[in-house]
């Protein structure tokens, strides 16, 4: 199986900022999968933990906010190069916007998979 270049995003939006996150979620999408390269791309917002669950039973769902709400992403490519320029374009088109909606800047995990 041939690796691919992975890129995941943990997002800590503001609870006021919810829809608005979600909308630009929307916007974001259509363009990233036209990047060169791109493979797969998936965003998902943190509804349910295993904290406090026995295992084998399903996971809780969460019933308040605290601080913030997590979302994550993951964005698969063919090749490094072919992400680098897909990054690029994401920050030129998004880091600011992004930013207002966020407690602290979102945090990028990178690596190949196994």
């Amino acid at each position: 199986m041939k690796k691919t270049f992975i890129e995941m995003k943990l997002f800590q939006v503001k609870p006021d900022k919810l829809e608005q996150f979600e909308a630009k979620i929307e916007e974001m999408t259509a363009n990233q999968f036209k990047c060169e390269g791109c493979i797969s791309l998936k965003y998902f917002k943190r509804f349910y933990t295993i904290d406090g669950v026995e295992l084998g039973e399903s996971p809780r769902e969460l019933t308040k906010v605290v601080k913030c709400v997590k979302y994550y992403s993951y964005w698969e490519f063919d090749t490094k190069e072919n992400y680098g320029k897909a990054i690029k374009i994401f920050f030129d088109n998004y880091n600011k916007d992004l930013q207002k909606f966020l407690i602290s800047p979102f945090d990028i995990n990178l690596g190949y998979s196994v």
